[in-house]
């Protein structure tokens, strides 16, 4: 943010070089008007040196969440290795469909995710020791 403060000084260095006096009112103008540029350059460099502290600290924030996040969920990636699920093959559109033992063991129908028709159940059959295919 140095160029701000440079390009201010360049014209303050025109301004004096110019020899235009400031007790005239085209001197008091363009005195204010160098002024105000000084003031917009600080008000600029705080904005920058804010917004950089913001950055940091978000990014802190972001490591510091990320760990929490690990630890947390660091168990529940195998925890769909915790229920049984079930293949079957829709008759309607031969998509396969799978339903876990929950769904299996109710007496509702259900539909298939694909064509939306219902799936015939045998529940007698969904185990893992079916006597059907003997």
């Amino acid at each position: 943010m140095e160029y701000l403060y440079e390009r201010v000084a360049y014209l303050r260095g025109l301004v004096e070089g110019l020899g235009i006096e400031e007790n005239t009112k085209e001197g008091k103008v363009i005195a204010n008007i160098i002024e105000v540029l000084g003031d917009f350059a600080d008000a600029i460099n705080e904005l920058y040196d804010s917004q950089e502290e913001l950055s940091e600290y978000v990014e802190s924030i972001d490591e510091d969440l990320t760990n929490v996040e690990d630890e947390l969920y660091e168990d529940d990636e195998d925890d769909y290795e915790d229920y049984d699920f079930f293949e079957i093959e829709c008759p309607h559109c031969n998509e396969y469909v799978y339903l876990d033992e929950e769904v299996l063991n109710k007496e509702e129908e259900v539909l298939c995710p694909n064509c939306h028709e219902t799936i015939e159940i045998d529940n007698h059959c969904c185990d893992d020791h079916c006597c059907c295919d003997e």
